[in-house]
């Protein structure tokens, strides 16, 4: 091996350590997480849209249920997997490799993570197919139960959903190797691929089964194979397009395995807690599993579009961080990270509880939506908005444990995280139905989130950075004014109903663009500059 040798992003490697190329300048945190939030912001607006078009041809009745119940087991697999553990251990290990190893290292490594993964997801995926009686039983013990019709129509739907579990963890595996080498966008916006086939689904194919959301079914299953043949090109120019080989025994293999096993639940305690929900919401009334659906996926967008996208950006710089062992740029990346969360996060929750039902409204009032449905999901809605910044901060503490590669103080606290769930997932659902459920897991998120925080400061390697006071002191003058603003200006829910679907389009674009220029200007009265914002 030569003293030098070509990188897939450029550099050059000079005794086993790349040059000053080294790609942690090559660009900045802000760039990249304004460049991951727009893809993301496109895929979560088309995510909406999708959302609009199964609630007008669906509603929220046992078809829809049955639907959302067969994509979220392999939705949650893939989470818990795919973009939970295994990134959250892949991303450092293939961090390091790239900070000290050279291109035939990092190549191996890959082909054999590829081998490996590919063959347990095959496994998987066959044993899912099979067991999706079973699988549907457990998830939705009260279809299993009370509801016979909608139990079979889950399990038919699940053996069509249940293979996007291989084609979206190994789109996943691509993602990651695309992050670690800062190229974000592609990864961000597959998604949308996910979105543009179900929306096709519903509107042109539903007429040809004589159960029309099989065709959602089926959209998915096409979704992860566009999905994947996506990034494949991306791979390719980067000389990483795996070669799959077994590699159980090679040690980076072994070190992700070993950073995985605890990882599983240390990353993924949220959705581990929704899917607790959607099992004792089956319980309840029909229509509670979808108004959960709809609510928590409003939540999702200001968390998809911002939290995840920071964290996603701030993973591969805190291992690289770690493995320099820089650790004031490790602290200071944490502090930049959380003030992001409370620029972006804290508005966000203050709008979704403020219009919570004009937001319903707007987006999927039509067709099979009743009145009734907008104000239940609304309802679960601002229990959720509660708890957005634990969301929030979730995603962005937990990278400050994995890229250290320590796995196992987040499985603890996730584990505290969701017994406390559980426990009072039981307490409220008696007085407030899916609204306690949804108020449970905010409530948990909150101890998740505080633990991890505790932790981070108690290891040493974050400590609060001046100008915090100052930072919270502006979030709330800004907070109040836009609150104002939208209170003053919000119509009653009652006349939200009775808009028609262009009076509500207009009526939140004011409110949204007008609470967005309350917000920004008193920010920018208070101080607030652009290099406020910068890493």
């Amino acid at each position: 091996m030569s003293r030098k040798e070509s990188q897939p992003d450029g550099s050059q490697k000079e005794g086993g350590k790349t040059s000053e190329h080294k790609v942690t300048k090559s660009r900045s945190l802000l760039r990249s997480s304004a460049l991951v939030g727009m893809m993301t912001m496109l895929s979560r607006v088309l995510g909406l849209v999708r959302d609009v078009v199964v609630a007008n041809y669906f509603g929220a009745g046992s078809s829809a249920d049955a639907f959302f119940v067969a994509f979220k087991i392999p939705n949650f697999l893939r989470r818990l997997f795919a973009e939970g553990a295994f990134s959250q251990a892949f991303v450092p290990v293939l961090s390091e490799y790239r900070s000290l190893k050279d291109l035939s290292a990092i190549k191996e490594l890959v082909d054999r993570v590829a081998g490996s993964l590919g063959l347990v997801l095959v496994f998987i995926t066959a044993l899912g197919v099979l067991g999706a009686p079973v699988l549907a039983a457990v998830f939705a013990p009260g279809f299993y139960i009370n509801d016979p019709l909608r139990y079979e129509l889950a399990v038919e739907m699940l053996r069509f959903t249940f293979p996007y579990l291989l084609l979206i963890s190994l789109t996943a595996f691509a993602g990651s190797i695309l992050n670690s080498y800062e190229r974000f966008a592609v990864p961000a916006f597959t998604p949308v691929l996910l979105n543009l086939s179900l929306i096709g689904a519903a509107i042109w194919m539903q007429p040809l089964f004589d159960q029309p959301v099989m065709a959602l079914a089926l959209g998915v299953l096409i979704a992860g194979s566009v999905q994947l043949l996506f990034q494949i090109p991306f791979l390719w120019r980067l000389q990483l397009l795996p070669s799959p080989k077994l590699g159980f025994d090679h040690e980076g293999v072994k070190r992700i395995l070993t950073l995985m096993v605890p990882a599983l639940f240390g990353v993924s305690v949220s959705q581990i807690n929704l899917l607790l929900d959607t099992l004792l919401a089956s319980f309840l009334q029909t229509g509670s599993v979808s108004w959960l659906y709809y609510s928590d996926r409003l939540a999702e967008l200001p968390l998809g579009v911002f939290g995840i996208a920071i964290a996603t950006v701030i993973l591969p710089s805190l291992s690289r961080k770690h493995a320099e062992r820089s650790t004031d740029h490790f602290s200071r990346t944490l502090n930049w990270a959380m003030r992001m969360v409370l620029l972006i996060g804290m508005p966000a929750a203050m709008a979704l509880l403020v219009l919570a039902e004009p937001l319903i409204a707007t987006l999927f009032h039509y067709g099979e939506m009743a009145d009734r449905d907008v104000m239940m999901a609304a309802m679960s809605l601002r229990a959720y908005a509660c708890g957005l910044m634990a969301f929030m901060l979730i995603k962005v503490l937990a990278p400050g444990y994995f890229s250290r590669q320590d796995t196992k103080t987040p499985v603890r606290i996730g584990i505290y995280a969701m017994v406390v769930n559980m426990a009072l997932n039981l307490l409220l659902i008696g007085p407030l139905d899916h609204v306690g459920l949804a108020l449970a897991t905010t409530l948990a998120a909150f101890l998740n989130a505080g633990l991890l925080l505790r932790g981070l400061i108690k290891e040493g390697v974050f400590s609060w950075q001046p100008g915090w006071l100052k930072w919270l002191l502006r979030m709330a003058a800004a907070n109040a004014a836009m609150i104002g603003f939208l209170l003053l200006l919000a119509d009653s829910p009652e006349q939200w109903l009775a808009f028609d679907m262009w009076q509500r389009i207009s009526q939140m674009a004011m409110l949204v663009t007008g609470g967005g220029l309350i917000y920004l200007v008193v920010l920018l009265l208070l101080g607030m500059r652009l290099r406020d914002l910068r890493h």
